[in-house]
């Protein structure tokens, strides 16, 4: 029985590979060309240009070119305070903290452009390390107020020692008119958008 089995198999196997064209045969005559015309026809995969080339230089849309120099400021940001061990967005509520004492988590979230959430751990490990503290406001008694600590201002004061080196990579090579006309369109892009 298993050796009918095994028949009916190789039989089967025969019949199949005579209705399948086998590997070897050559293709037929002008097969070959109609595929080269076709594969010509094909498109080519285009790599993107490195930053400030083509699309992403001056050829490119302002909302993209904004982008992309916000992520490359960001990120030299982070390496440069990263020796610090802070982080872009911890330095960010640091500053604004120093700048506007007494804002609650709500506000420091408006001002730093970061998530309600994202505030609340960074306030966190600010406060564990002493660097902030809280203090209930005046009024509203169930709202924190946050405020700099003398440690807190050290290590900001650290920090903007890093961040003014790359605030001098963003304007080298602009004259004080120059950056006073960028300082002023992106202001206004943040007001009028």
């Amino acid at each position: 029985m298993q050796r009918k089995a095994s028949q009916n198999t190789a039989a089967r196997s025969q019949r199949t590979s005579a209705k399948t064209p086998q590997a070897t045969q050559k293709p037929a005559a002008g097969k070959i060309g109609r595929q080269s015309q076709q594969e010509s026809r094909a498109p080519l995969m285009l790599r993107p240009p490195p930053p400030g080339e083509g699309k992403r230089g001056e050829q490119g849309y302002l909302a993209y070119l904004l982008r992309q120099a916000q992520g490359a400021t960001r990120l030299a940001m982070e390496r440069s305070l990263a020796e610090l061990g802070v982080t872009s967005p911890q330095f960010v509520v640091l500053t604004m903290l120093k700048a506007y004492p007494g804002l609650s988590g709500a506000e420091l979230a408006r001002v730093a452009m970061l998530t309600p959430q994202t505030v609340g751990v960074i306030i966190r490990n600010l406060e564990r390390d002493g660097a902030i503290r809280k203090t209930p406001h005046p009024v509203h008694g169930r709202m924190l107020q946050w405020t700099v600590t003398p440690r807190g201002a050290a290590l900001l004061g650290r920090c903007r020692r890093h961040a003014e080196t790359v605030e001098r990579r963003l304007a080298a090579g602009l004259s004080a008119d120059a950056q006073r006309t960028i300082r002023r369109w992106l202001a206004r892009i943040a007001t009028d958008l």
